[in-house]
């Protein structure tokens, strides 16, 4: 005896087929000699597929003696707001993010502060993870991203 498919999963796989096929689009750096060292290791600063942008982790370093560890922070979410703005999307647009910390007692809190400069509710998903190191032997932090394609930037697609 046949079996019968349900309606709902047909029509989900023809949704997801679309989706599937769309190609994907990379944001390299604007910087040559940023751009040279991720062709050199084969990643971009952010990847673009479907209606959502995955951006590569953005390291920071250890705030200089005497420096406001905030504002330290807040550069590299900067640099992240500006990739982001590159690939279509805003701090508006952020799905998740996902830190990486060498030593969470001392960054998580001025990270955070610098984090809710750019970021506003409603909240994306946020797991902040404690490591041992990070690949730049100075970093000791790394943010990675993930948001969806703003509405303005889908049409132009």
């Amino acid at each position: 005896m046949p079996r019968l498919i349900p309606l709902a999963v047909v029509l989900a796989a023809l949704v997801a087929v679309p989706a599937l096929a769309a190609p994907k689009q990379t944001v390299m750096p604007e910087n040559p000699d940023a751009r040279a060292f991720q062709e050199q290791f084969g990643f971009s600063d952010a990847m673009i597929h479907g209606d959502t942008v995955y951006l590569s982790g953005v390291v920071a370093g250890a705030p200089p003696a005497g420096a406001d560890p905030v504002e330290h922070y807040a550069r590299t979410f900067e640099r992240i707001g500006a990739i982001l703005a590159r690939a279509g999307s805003s701090w508006d647009d952020v799905l998740d993010i996902t830190t990486f910390h060498t030593d969470i007692d001392a960054s998580l809190t001025p990270l955070a502060a610098a984090k809710n400069r750019y970021v506003k509710a409603p909240f994306p998903t946020w797991t902040a993870i404690g490591i041992r190191r990070l690949y730049e032997p100075s970093a000791v932090v790394e943010i990675k991203v993930v948001a969806r394609l703003t509405a303005k930037a889908k049409g132009k697609r």
